[in-house]
């Protein structure tokens, strides 16, 4: 299956021929009942479709069958447990030794405001061109606004040896204030990487000059939202060939808009998000193509919604070549907005379901990834929740989403964490995607797992099968790293030796950086998918073919939670010894195939140099 452009299975006419009973976007490949729990034993596929009205004892004994019979098990008999998974050491940390010496503060009083709760941003860029990953930190400190005391953001050069040297002050991108998510990309075109840091109060847009440094344009660009925003994404959403600006806003918070909360048994503690009562609408900023951006949300119809959105992840959902936006928000119903024309978005979420779980009700949506989990040739997605919810997985059927998170041995495993930042990748080289998920509690839920952070949690790693399912590693994979209430996961090749690392933020903690030094169960590929200027084509699709599978991937950089990650495509192959075919679908439409390419290394597809 190629990634040229398919018939788009959403109409403007889909919502009038909606069936109670089965959801559609038009032009169905697969089809399921609506709302409903649905239980799977991986392997065996067993199946329950039901719909029952949430609290009541069936839907209860089904919330439990689920647990059960979605665990993975791998034994003959249908939902048999397998064998316990053993703790092997995935990851080694890293990050003081080589020099990453940043230490998040959220506070420097604890006031119990809600942006703490949030605060804790980073990743990758290789903002220098030299070919090596850099790492950028966002920092929290006061939120009261305007404060004076807030310690800079910080960017850290890689040397030649893999340590890295602090060069925040020379670069010019010491912001200080308030700070959560951040988003790289070119969008000036002139071959550098440039870096959006998304704040309490004003935005920032650092345009890198080429020489080491930046420079704060945010004025003459004309993006400084003064909102409080939380993470970003650049794409090209009108096909025009330079990067377009998607900001999530949280909420219309101001200091006196906070309220007293407290736990049941009467400590003082975090507020949730809904009882502020502020949701607020995103924004689309358009690249005019000359510096500067035109804020183009209510005429596209972004503007008509509102929410309390924390992520984000862009990807052309309905195939219908044309990108879309889809945002997780907190304690509502999700977005989906999907441009059904060209340069026109609509809110599909609810249609398409994945507005809300299984059971009908929003969840606290943080983090999100865009991942085509079953190698079919669409978007799934997968985000993270606050714990006593599952995190979710929405399945893409090609005519509508379905939520099959107790079917694939995520959902028990997620329910007593909070969930942040995310990641899917092949970890271990065998061919299918695994899962990171960075935890960290947004309240005080007894008991504490840390004596000296209570909102502290581990963070999980699962192994993927390759059916769908997962199986949990002991241990997170790095056994000894202590807990940490953590945020923002970036994920990305930080020594260029063919694997995937995390670097990840601790609220009120050193940032950590795990290396991945697990023993390889077989090749892979990496792919730097440029376009004509020499930097990322963000939203490329790459398709990799390798015996009779194919395996799809989008070059983007902004997807996890608050997170900027490695632009490069990067493919376990399994026991391939070559990528076979490799294919290419820009941002424009246009597909070039550049043929059978060697495992085991990095390749550069140039537009243009493909056929």
């Amino acid at each position: 299956m190629g990634v040229g452009r398919r018939a788009s299975p959403f109409s403007a006419a889909a919502e009038a021929c909606l069936e109670p009973s089965r959801p559609r976007w038009g032009g169905n490949r697969k089809e399921v009942p609506a709302p409903c729990v649905r239980v799977e034993a991986c392997g065996a596929r067993r199946r329950i479709d039901c719909r029952l009205p949430m609290q009541s004892p069936r839907f209860l004994l089904a919330v439990l069958l689920s647990s059960f019979l979605g665990a993975c098990g791998g034994g003959d008999e249908p939902g048999a447990p397998g064998p316990a998974p053993i703790a092997p050491t995935w990851f080694a940390e890293g990050a003081a030794a080589a020099g990453l010496d940043f230490v998040h503060v959220r506070a420097h009083e604890q006031r119990f405001w809600i942006p703490e709760t949030v605060t804790g941003g980073g990743g990758f860029l290789d903002y220098d061109g030299d070919g090596r990953l850099d790492v950028y930190c966002v920092q929290g400190g006061d939120p009261v606004p305007g404060s004076e005391t807030n310690e800079p953001n910080r960017l850290f050069h890689q040397e030649t040896d893999g340590t890295f040297t602090d060069v925040t002050e020379s670069a010019g991108v010491g912001d200080r204030r308030y700070g959560f998510g951040c988003a790289t990309g070119d969008y000036d075109g002139d071959g550098d990487t440039d870096l959006y840091v998304c704040n309490l109060e004003e935005n920032v847009l650092y345009r890198n000059e080429g020489d080491g440094a930046f420079a704060d344009v945010t004025a003459i660009a004309g993006v400084g939202e003064k909102r409080w925003s939380s993470a970003a994404s650049f794409f090209d959403y009108d096909g025009d060939g330079d990067l377009d600006l998607f900001v999530v806003q949280y909420l219309n918070w101001k200091p006196e808009h906070e309220i007293p909360c407290q736990t049941s048994y009467g400590e003082r503690d975090y507020c949730n998000p809904i009882n502020y009562n502020a949701p607020t609408r995103d924004t689309l900023y358009r690249n005019e193509g000359d510096g500067t951006f035109t804020d183009v949300s209510i005429a596209v119809g972004i503007g008509a919604g509102t929410g309390t959105g924390l992520g984000l992840s862009c990807a052309d959902f309905d195939g219908d070549g044309r990108v879309d936006v889809y945002v997780t928000n907190d304690g509502m119903p999700n977005h989906l907005w999907l441009q059904l024309e060209p340069g026109r978005f609509t809110d599909r979420a609810l249609l398409a379901g994945c507005a809300v779980n299984s059971s009908g009700a929003p969840e606290a949506g943080m983090g999100v990834h865009a991942v085509d989990v079953e190698s079919d040739g669409d978007w799934d997605l997968f985000m993270t929740h606050v714990r006593e919810q599952t995190n979710t997985f929405y399945e893409n059927l090609g005519s509508a989403f379905t939520d099959r998170t107790s079917s694939t041995g995520l959902s028990a495993a997620s329910i007593p964490f909070t969930g942040f930042g995310l990641g899917f990748h092949d970890f271990d080289h065998d061919g299918f995607v695994d899962l990171f998920v960075a935890n960290g509690r947004v309240g005080l839920w007894p008991p504490a797992l840390s004596k000296s952070d209570p909102y502290a949690e581990p963070n999980q790693l699962f192994l993927g099968r390759g059916d769908g399912c997962f199986e949990e590693v002991v241990g997170g994979g790095a056994p000894g790293v202590p807990l940490g209430t953590s945020r923002a996961a970036a994920f990305g090749d930080i020594d260029d030796d063919g694997d995937i690392d995390v670097l990840y933020i601790d609220a009120q903690a050193p940032v950590r950086l795990l290396r991945n030094e697990l023993p390889k169960q077989g090749s892979w590929i990496g792919l730097s998918v440029l376009g004509e200027s020499g930097t990322p084509a963000l939203g490329a699709v790459v398709r990799v073919r390798s015996g009779e599978r194919d395996r799809y991937r989008i070059a983007h950089t902004s997807y996890s939670y608050c997170a900027a990650n490695d632009p490069r495509v990067h493919v376990g192959l399994g026991d391939a010894q070559r990528a076979e075919e490799v294919e290419v679908r820009w941002p424009d439409g246009l597909v070039e195939r550049f043929g059978s390419l060697e495992a085991g290394r990095y390749h550069k597809l140039r537009r243009g140099g493909g056929r």
